[in-house]
This record gives structure tokens, sequence and C-alpha cells, in this order.
């Protein structure tokens, strides 16, 4: 038995939200109770003691839509690359990165991106993957560095026919041997979904080869309508809009995952709801790409389970937090939305979003809850308590702020430092595979 104790305690559970002087007590992956630290102390007399010092308790952080392959991203410039739009954007560098990307060079992605969820608080992914230098065996690398890092993942591999059939095929056989590895393994921390790329990069055959391979095991996870490639394609070439043509294949439902959707309709919005498919935005990556803003209060407002990922922009939840309520108000030019709209989608519907997939109660503190904790280094200057905390998070608080995350029962980070982790070491390899890509890109060397 483990006590976390010493710290503001939010729970997101409604009937027990604040403790002013709080603990959680956990056992193995689950916690067992959550109160006031006098009385969880004279409960558990036995239990381990950690010291929050002060900091905030809270649920650890869930990201519905990130992309492993693009961790060794930060800093690149390839050259001659300077896009004017969205495909060239693509083509000239998250295409180029991913030609270049090895199996050694996932491993290192990957490594890369989980420190930075622990460093920020997230112990839960939605990863949609692509490496089509070497694509077989990918989605096995990343999960290897999953359980190394003891980081709950949800993998797909991102199909497309951009890079011929051969390509296409081993992306298709990637999911659908991750898949069955993952029905065999039951393990709770790691599932799968079927990826696929932009509908534009998409033909009616590749989609008939996905479902066929998937054969209903799993749901779909996919860019929709991102930028207006996906609609003027769907239109000219297949003659309807890419949610029909989702539907159509049969590719819409509650397990699926639709990424971005900033160019849908309103026929589209309620296809979406009619079929209780889920849609992620990624606020920060849409506004760096000039592609537009997702219609989140329409979504919102028919219903629809609309989460937050970050697309691989940043790993931290709290800063898509921010920029989704500046980039929904601009929108509106309202300066009165969307508050409540964004919170649940971060606080709320991420954990919806991951009980579709994951066994374990997600994004909260109460017993028999995954015991997924993160303690943030902060001092508020202003009253606090559960009536005001998403004002402090949003105006207060980073994911660089946190001191300590817990996963499953494990303590990933203490006080900032890494348990269980020579970061150094893995700094090190991560650093040489980074110039290996780099030197690949822009044919010189590192």
């Amino acid at each position: 038995m483990q006590l976390l104790v010493n710290g503001r305690l939010i729970t997101r559970d409604p009937e027990k939200p604040y403790f002013e002087k709080g603990a959680v007590a956990f056992e193995e992956t689950k916690i067992v109770e959550v109160g006031t630290e006098a009385d969880l102390k004279a409960k558990y007399p036995d239990a381990s003691l950690l010291d929050a010092k002060g900091g905030v308790i809270m649920p650890a952080f869930i990201n519905a839509h990130t992309h492993i392959y693009s961790a060794l991203a930060r800093g690149l410039s390839i050259v001659g690359n300077n896009p004017t739009n969205f495909y060239e954007v693509l083509d000239g560098t998250w295409w180029a990165i991913d030609r270049k990307l090895t199996l050694a060079g996932t491993k290192a992605s990957a490594d890369a991106l989980y420190i930075d969820c622990i460093k920020q608080g997230v112990t839960t992914i939605f990863d949609h993957h692509a490496s089509y230098c070497e694509i077989p065996g990918s989605l096995f690398q990343i999960a290897e560095s999953a359980r190394e890092f003891g980081i709950r993942s949800c993998l797909c591999y991102e199909v497309s026919d951009r890079d011929g059939e051969e390509k296409c095929l081993q992306g298709i056989q990637e999911n659908a041997d991750f898949i069955t590895y993952c029905e065999k393994e039951q393990d709770p921390m790691l599932k799968a979904m079927f990826g696929g790329h932009a509908l534009f990069t998409i033909s009616d055959k590749t989609f008939d080869r996905m479902v066929a391979a998937n054969n209903g095991r799993t749901g779909y996870h996919i860019h929709v309508s991102e930028g207006m490639n996906d609609v003027y394609d769907s239109l000219q070439n297949y003659g309807r809009r890419p949610v029909q043509r989702l539907q159509d294949h049969g590719i819409l439902g509650p397990n699926t995952i639709l990424g971005h959707c900033i160019h849908v309709n309103t026929a589209e919005i309620e296809l979406i709801q009619a079929t209780d498919t889920m849609v992620v935005n990624n606020p920060e990556s849409n506004m760096g790409n000039a592609v537009g803003i997702c219609p989140v209060l329409p979504l919102y407002k028919h219903g629809i389970l609309l989460g937050m990922g970050t697309d691989a922009y940043t790993n931290d939840m709290l800063e898509s937090l921010k920029v989704a309520l500046c980039s929904q108000r601009s929108n509106a030019c309202l300066p009165n939305v969307a508050w409540c709209e964004v919170t649940d989608m971060l606080f709320k519907n991420n954990a919806k979003i991951g009980a579709r997939y994951f066994p374990d109660e997600l994004g909260i503190l109460k017993a028999g809850a995954a015991a997924d904790i993160i303690v943030m280094d902060y001092k508020p200057y202003t009253p606090f308590s559960d009536a005001n905390i998403d004002g402090h998070m949003i105006f207060g608080m980073t994911g660089r702020q946190c001191q300590t995350t817990i996963a499953n029962g494990k303590v990933l980070m203490k006080d900032r430092e890494l348990v269980g982790i020579d970061e150094e070491a893995v700094n090190a390899h991560i650093l040489e595979e980074a110039k290996k890509l780099w030197g690949n890109l822009n044919h010189c060397e590192y």
C-alpha cells in the first residue's frame, strides 16, 4: 500500500471533488481510497508515504491523438522545405521524415515521446504512427517502449496509398498483425486500432482491404477533413463528402476516432453523431498548419464525444487546452464561449474515449479507478478549490510543472527525477538516431 499525501487533491469525482489536505491510497494498479490526509494516515498506518510537498494532486492526463514518428523533428530544418500550403507541409516535412524513419528511429522516437509524456503528466496516449522507410515491426517497437516506460498506449499504423501498393499493403498487414497480438496478449496497458492517413491518400480499394483485414475486431483511427484536400478529393473523385465516404465503407462507429474534422458540414456532423463516432481536436497543430479551426461548438452541441489531442505539436495537454479556448473564442468572435466545451474535452471526454479501449477507469481519482496520478508543483496565491480549478489550470499551470507521475500504480517520476530509467543513456541513443535521420534528410552529417 502506498499513500500520496501533503497536497491539495482534485479528484474529478463529483461525489468527492476536492480535499484541501488530501491523500490517495493505492495498491498495485488501483486506487484504494481517497480522502483527507489525517483520515487515510490513521486508516493505513503501515502504508509507504509519498510526499506531494504541498502541490496539487490530480488525475494524470490523456492524449487522444499524437504521432510518435515526429518526435525527432524538434529543431529540424529540411533544406529547401518552405511549405506554402497544407499538402506541402505534409510532403515536404512529415512524409519526408517518415520515409527515412527506420525501426531504430521509430524506437528512439517512442522513447523520446514517452519521456516527454512522463515529464508532463501524460500516462495514456492514442498514437497514429507512420514510418514508411521500415513498416513491418514498427508498432511492436513502439509497444516495447510503451512497456519500458510504463505508458498506457493505443497504437495503429497510418495506411496510405501515397508511397505505392507495396508500402500500403505492408501498413495494412502491420495493423492486422498488431491487432492480433493485442488480442492474444490481453495487456490492459496496450491496445490496437486500425490506422489510416487522410482520405485523399486512400483509395476505395485500400479502404476495402483495410476493412477486410480488420474484420470488425477494432475501431479505426483516421485523419478526416484536416485540410480541404479531403473535401475536394472526395467530391471530385468519389461524388460524396469524406464522412459519407467513411460511412459507405463501414469505418464509422463508437470505436472509431476521426482526427481533426475541421471542414465537416452539418450533414456530416449529424452522421458522426448518429454513428456515435469519436472526434479529436488538435488545436495547436491546426493553427500551425493554417488549415482552420475545428467546429468544436457545433460538434459539442450535437452530443458528439469530442476529445483533445496534440497531433504531436506538443506533449503538454494544458498548453493545448489554453490554445483550444483562445482559438474557439477567436473563431466565434465571442469572449464568453467554449470554456466548458474545451475543459470537458480534456478532463471528461478523453477519459470516456479511454474507456472505449482500456479496461481501467481513467481520468478520475476514486476507489477502483486506475492509479494514474500526478502532482503539479503549483502554489496558488488566489483562492483555490474544485470550483475554480480549471481557471487555475488555464491561467496558472503548464505541463512542465508536473513533479511526480504515477501510471498504473507505478511511480515513473518522483520529484522530477525519472524512476528506474537512465535518462542520460536513453537521451544519448535518441540523439544518435536523430543525427542519422537529419543527415539522411539533408544529405550531410550532424
